[in-house]
């Protein structure tokens, strides 16, 4: 079996890493896992973990994902709160890909225990 690890950029594999919240197995514990988590969305082409982890006063109603999106890496440049002592949290972040990067601190709030995306702001 290979093992592979995970596209957020962490040296544990995909199932043991970012796998187990796209799948549902496990709820992200912080917002910053929940960032990863979902950049490895992206990566993979999961809409569905995007969507049920988006803010429901947020969420769009559906998601188009370009299927020639090729994501390259994701750095995480800041984190303030969103641990599991906190209600809301930010996680500000490049998220390259072939031809560019996307900068932007996002926004996480609690929504009954379950960490979600709120929004973001784009940065230069």
């Amino acid at each position: 079996m290979t093992t592979r690890s995970c596209p957020c950029g962490l040296p544990e594999a995909y199932d043991k890493c970012c796998g187990r919240y796209l799948s549902g197995a496990a709820a992200a514990p912080t917002a910053e896992a929940l960032m990863r988590s979902r950049y490895s969305a992206f990566v993979k082409g999961d809409a569905a973990h995007l969507l049920r982890t988006w803010h429901p006063r947020t969420r769009p109603a559906r998601l188009d994902l370009d299927p020639g999106m090729r994501w390259t890496g994701l750095e995480i440049l800041g984190t303030a709160d969103g641990s599991a002592f906190h209600t809301t949290g930010t996680v500000t972040f490049r998220a390259s890909y072939r031809g560019g990067s996307l900068h932007e601190r996002s926004r996480f709030e609690r929504v009954d225990g379950a960490w979600v995306y709120v929004d973001g702001e784009f940065l230069s």
